[in-house]
Order: structure tokens, then C-alpha cells, then sequence
């Protein structure tokens, strides 16, 4: 493909006091990003130059709005810059307000470019919920804020590793909260919305499957009863409606088997089912998608962990395969096929 036709990512620093920088610019430093993609930050140059110089990487950090150039290649960063940051005051490994009101920005900077369609999707560096509150910022994650910055009511995460695609019913809820979710009507408007989802980025078959909630699916009935009385009804409904939907599976094979190409989604039911399975394929490279949104915004799935920040430990692989992920998706999204319950 030839450079300028291209996806145009935005990539968001994430929180400055974090290891965002670091993993973004580790990420950026890899030729395989611009085989895929055009990649352009959305963050300071002042904290990406701290983080160039602390891995003595070989890369000129450049200002993409002053610039009278514009080159893409493992040995450029073009830059948005936050000019209201005060890089002198950052300190790395630390929550601090300005941190916080920072990545707040990065985000609403990037939505409000995205949205005038001079760009074809976004990943974003990872930011820190108490950051966020020590800013007075509402959301506590930044699929909150995108929600609410694109008027998006309730996006859907889905995540991707390797062959895997998997779908949350329930996400930031305790285990008992979460598997009191599991009833027949909520679960065929989520099977609808993943499948919508995965239609929207281009998968035609869509076959898709259920993991179980209870140990071996229940076994009939002797470990619990939602499997007979919820999702088991769920999934009749669905294939009478002429979805190629299988399960409830054990949520120890499902996984696995998904991966193996048998489906193209899973539907975890709650959170760290999928998580767990997820991370355990490649911890590093699993990497969460938003969808719903009026555009494809993928992002790290971890922290900011601010205990090795500064420390030359980061390790960027989970910043690299969400810009490709995004680059992958860009162009093949289509918003109007998501409808989210």
C-alpha cells in the first residue's frame, strides 16, 4: 500500500506521569507500524523527548501542526502538542492533577480531529482513573469519556489476541452483580450487538459461541441453574432467529477452541472470564476494542504502571499491536451496522 494512502491513527500519550510515553515511543520505533499505518501522537514533546532520551532511542520528535513536513517512519514522532502541560512539573511514577487533566485532553483533542474525519481511528496510551478524579474529570476510564465525548450511550469492548475475539456481557461489576446480569432477554440483546459488532469490522460469517457461567456448564443442573434457565433459552432464541450461535461451552475449552479459528466471537460473561483467557494467550499483545463509537478506537490492555515508569522496563508490544489493530479496522469499520442495546 502506498504511504499516503494509509490509515492516519491518532495515537493518545496516555498519562504523562505513566509509562505511556515510554511505550509509545518504543512502539513508533518499529518499522512494521508504518507497513500498516500513519501514525500521529497526540501528547507533549517535551515528555516524549524525556522518554526518547532515557531508551536512547534514535528518533526525532517533531511538532505536527508547526511542521512544514510531514514524514512517517521509525525515526519520526509527529507530535499534536498539549501546549498547557508543564513537562518541568512532571514527575514520573507520581498521580498527579495535571497528569490526569492531560490525558483527559489528548482524548478530547483526538475525538474532536476524528470527528471532522481528517483521521480514520484512534489508540490510546494507558491513563490512571484517580488522576482523573484529582482533575475533576467525571469518567473513570476512557471508554467512559469517549462515550460520553461522541454521545455514545454504551460502547462495546471486545478483545483480540491472536485468532481470539471476545465479548463482554458485563464488565466493572462484582462477581455476584455480574452473574445476577445473566438473564435470558439481556443476553439475546448482547449476542445481537456482538454479532452487529462483528459485521461492522468486516467478519461475514459471524459464527459465534457462549462460554458457560458454572463449572462444566452446570452438568444439568447439579452446579447451578443459569445455564438451563437463562442461557441455554437465550442461544434456542437466537438460532430460531437464523444466528449461528453454539453454547453455553465450558468456559475452560471455549476459549481456547475460539482461537483455533472454530469461531469468529465468544461471549465471556463477565469480566475476568474473558480477560483471564485473553491474557493468558499472549498478556502483551491482547489488545481491547471499542466499538459502537463513530469510529474504531483500540487501546493497551494494561495500566500505567507507575511502579516501573522511568525504569527502562516498559514493554511496548500491546501499544504496537493496538495501533495495528486499529490500522486493520480503520478502514473496514462501519459505524450504522453497531446498534448497542
Amino acid at each position: 500500500m502506498d504511504n499516503k494512502h494509509k490509515p492516519l491513527i491518532l495515537v493518545t500519550m496516555g498519562d504523562p506521569s505513566g509509562i505511556g510515553p515510554e511505550i509509545v515511543a518504543m512502539a513508533l520505533n518499529s518499522a512494521k507500524i508504518y507497513k500498516h499505518a500513519r501514525p500521529i501522537v497526540v501528547g507533549s514533546t517535551a515528555i516524549l523527548e524525556r522518554a526518547v532520551k532515557s531508551y536512547e532511542l534514535k528518533l526525532d520528535v517533531r511538532s505536527f501542526e508547526n511542521s512544514d513536513r510531514t514524514e512517517f517512519g521509525p525515526d519520526v514522532i509527529n507530535v499534536i502538542d498539549d501546549y498547557e502541560l508543564d513537562a518541568d512539573k512532571v514527575v514520573t511514577g507520581k498521580i498527579q492533577k495535571q497528569s490526569g487533566q492531560s490525558s483527559y485532553n489528548y482524548i478530547e483533542k483526538a475525538v474532536e480531529l476524528i470527528q471532522k474525519n481528517e483521521f480514520d481511528a484512534m489508540a490510546t496510551a494507558p491513563i490512571h482513573k484517580e488522576a482523573l478524579k484529582m482533575a475533576d474529570i467525571p469518567e473513570a476510564g476512557c471508554t467512559e469519556i469517549l462515550g460520553r465525548l461522541t454521545a455514545t450511550s454504551n460502547p462495546l469492548t471486545m478483545f483480540e489476541v491472536e485468532n481470539l475475539r471476545i465479548f463482554f456481557h458485563s464488565r466493572h461489576l462484582s462477581l455476584k452483580n455480574a452473574i445476577a446480569e445473566v438473564k435470558k432477554d439481556k443476553l439475546i440483546r448482547m449476542m445481537e450487538s456482538s454479532i452487529r459488532a462483528l459485521e461492522a469490522i468486516g467478519i461475514k460469517h459471524r459464527n459465534f459461541a457462549v462460554a458457560g457461567l458454572n463449572p462444566h456448564c452446570s452438568d444439568g443442573g447439579l452446579f447451578g441453574n443459569e445455564e438451563i434457565e437463562e442461557i441455554a433459552p437465550a442461544i434456542k432464541e437466537m438460532t430460531a432467529k437464523g444466528y449461528n450461535i453454539l453454547g453455553p461451552i465450558g468456559a475452560d475449552s471455549v476459549f481456547h477452541f475460539a482461537n483455533q479459528n472454530a469461531w469468529d466471537g465468544v461471549l465471556s460473561l463477565y469480566h475476568d472470564q474473558g480477560h483471564i483467557a485473553a491474557k493468558s494467550i499472549d498478556f502483551y499483545r491482547t489488545v481491547s476494542v471499542t466499538l459502537g463509537l463513530p469510529f474504531i478506537r483500540t487501546s493497551v490492555d494494561h495500566g500505567t504502571a507507575f511502579d516501573i515508569a522511568g525504569k527502562g522496563q516498559a514493554n511496548p508490544a500491546s501499544m504496537t499491536e493496538a495501533i495495528l489493530v486499529a490500522a486493520k479496522y480503520a478502514r473496514k469499520y462501519d459505524p450504522k451496522k453497531v446498534e448497542i442495546s
